[in-house]
């Protein structure tokens, strides 16, 4: 299958059916057994250790369903992590505003609600420019009405700066915001869908 640069793309099918692990070899993080996977003309699967971590680093952002930020740091200063090791990044505070929280750029997470402390991590992901965002049940531990915050700030992400966004769910109701859905069953794509006319954030029923 190929991804054109700038759509959604949700990823559906049961636990075991090889959306994680679809994930994680287009982000670098495990190398495919057989076949090829190209990133603008380039094998990854052909990438040393060293050229994986550059790879990660200057094209992908992570977005797992756990916030993973550090607790004794502020919203500002866990974005910054990020950027202080990137080339060309925005700046933390910007990146917040992306997600609509610089208002809450000096709280720390334990200050935050969780789909707060989801858009922080969002906009770490963000901040280094990635042309890639890859999600992990961005809303699987959040309540109805705080996961369509999440995913509303992932749409605005894409929109604006016309990053590619695939998102793994178990919640087939989120496929309608996607320019396409995936659908995987053991360990391969059964069929890709197409919306000709994609849902906003506030129209979903959850």
């Amino acid at each position: 299958m190929a991804i054109p640069s700038g759509e959604v793309i949700v990823l559906l099918g049961p636990s075991g059916s090889g959306k994680s692990t679809f994930l994680n070899i287009i982000g670098g993080l495990d190398q495919p057994s057989a076949g090829h996977v190209y990133f603008r003309g380039r094998d990854l699967a052909a990438f040393t250790e060293q050229e994986l971590t550059f790879y990660r680093r200057e094209n992908i952002g992570f977005v797992f369903q756990a916030y993973n930020l550090v607790p004794s740091l502020t919203a500002l200063e866990n974005v910054a992590l990020v950027t202080e090791i990137t080339e060309n990044a925005m700046a933390p505070l910007d990146a917040l505003d992306a997600v609509a929280l610089k208002d809450r750029a000096n709280h720390f997470p334990a200050q935050l609600s969780g789909g707060e402390q989801q858009r922080v991590a969002i906009a770490r992901a963000i901040a280094k420019r990635p042309e890639v965002l890859l999600c992990d049940e961005p809303t699987g531990a959040l309540d109805s009405e705080t996961g369509i915050m999440v995913l509303k700030a992932l749409l605005e992400v894409n929109q604006k700066f016309g990053t590619t966004c695939i998102i793994i769910t178990h919640n087939a109701s989120i496929a309608d915001l996607a320019h396409r859905v995936v659908h995987f069953c053991d360990g391969s794509v059964s069929h890709v869908q197409t919306n000709d006319v994609r849902k906003s954030a506030e129209e979903m029923i959850w």
